[in-house]
């Protein structure tokens, strides 16, 4: 069995890290290239009006030295390192489950996927957008811990609607989902962005796009590679 989830999730992993990388690179990664260029060029115009100040011009000189990839291979191979990570995690997560409560036929994967965006992405970012380069944003520990309550409420909520026998328990479902969202994420105390708001736009939206088809992929391969393993055969 753990033979069976670790080649699962690996193979996985890996089709669909090159899925979102692919994606990101024809869509999400210029849009965030676009916004650097903002970014880049608001510090330089604070430096020219305070340049008497030590501490902004000690700031911008940090931030200039901090390593970052280069535009082209450096920035694909980074990307890619990083949703390599990220997707095996999932579907080892995924294989896990499988475990408990294992497919039936492969397009069961599909609806683990879409669970899985729910959790991962749709919720926590009905409070916390996907952002720019440039873009104010609250204290990061506070919206890390707002993000994790999150989605382990959305996964509980899930839960007990999909496998919950009784209505009180769906009900309850229901009600755990919503309790982050009635707390309201961290906000900044200010709203502001360097990017125009019609890229930001674009942005949120190949987000949503991007890590939709990363996990409806992640889904569906995940469940016809564990029903594979299982009994040495394709099922469609």
């Amino acid at each position: 069995m753990i033979k069976r989830i670790a080649q699962t999730a690996g193979f996985t992993g890996l089709l669909a890290a090159l899925l979102l990388t692919l994606l990101q690179s024809f869509w999400v990664s210029p849009l965030i290239l676009q916004a650097e260029t903002y970014e880049k060029a608001e510090p330089a115009a604070v430096e020219v009006h305070e340049h008497t100040h030590e501490g902004a011009v000690a700031a911008h000189t940090h931030d200039a030295e901090a390593w970052e990839p280069e535009d082209g291979w450096q920035r694909v191979l980074s990307t890619t390192g990083g949703n390599l990570v990220v997707a095996v995690g999932f579907a080892l997560m995924l294989a896990g489950l499988y475990t408990l409560r294992a497919p039936t036929k492969t397009s069961q994967g599909l609806l683990w996927g879409l669970a899985g965006y729910a959790t991962f992405v749709l919720a926590p970012t009905l409070g916390l957008p996907p952002e720019l380069p440039g873009t104010a944003a609250a204290d990061l520990a506070q919206r890390q811990l707002w993000w994790i309550g999150t989605a382990a409420s959305t996964a509980a909520g899930i839960a007990l609607i999909a496998f919950g026998r009784h209505w009180l328990l769906k009900v309850l479902g229901a009600a755990i989902i919503a309790v982050p969202h009635v707390i309201g994420a961290p906000q900044p105390e200010v709203h502001s962005m360097l990017a125009p708001e019609a890229l930001e736009a674009q942005f949120k939206i190949a987000s949503q796009l991007t890590n939709v088809a990363f996990w409806l992929a992640l889904g569906l391969i995940s469940a016809w590679l564990f029903r594979r393993k299982g009994d040495g055969q394709y099922h469609a």
